[in-house]
């Protein structure tokens, strides 16, 4: 099996900083594309941004040129950096991989979310 765990979640007022990380620990042949995905209550849970194994980055129109995700594929962690922050980011931000396993093929995990929220 494999577990994701974030941290880095916390409270900050608007406009200031956060960094959020992921790390996947378990039977872990390689991790293909990862992602934050964040929830609001009542609302489903929307993408962040996802980064492929290459590198590749995709992120949701709200967070281009605020957030940018990163990763150590040596070390299977991901990370968020979050700046210019909004109260509208605030939500529980979940990890998400899909990854490879010695003893299974491509299976998606997620992880248990942190919770950021920001301050006006």
């Amino acid at each position: 099996q494999v577990q994701l765990v974030e941290s880095g979640g916390g409270l900050v007022r608007a406009g200031g900083s956060l960094r959020l990380s992921c790390a996947a620990s378990g039977s872990i042949v390689y991790i293909n594309t990862m992602g934050w995905y964040g929830q609001t209550p009542g609302k489903q849970r929307e993408l962040v941004a996802t980064i492929t194994r290459g590198g590749i980055t995709n992120y949701a129109d709200s967070v281009k040129g605020r957030f940018t995700i990163s990763r150590d594929s040596a070390k299977n962690i991901l990370y968020l950096q979050m700046n210019s922050l909004k109260t509208d980011d605030t939500a529980v931000y979940y990890c998400n991989a899909d990854v490879v396993l010695t003893t299974r093929g491509l299976t998606n995990y997620w992880g248990q979310g942190t919770q950021v929220t920001v301050s006006s």
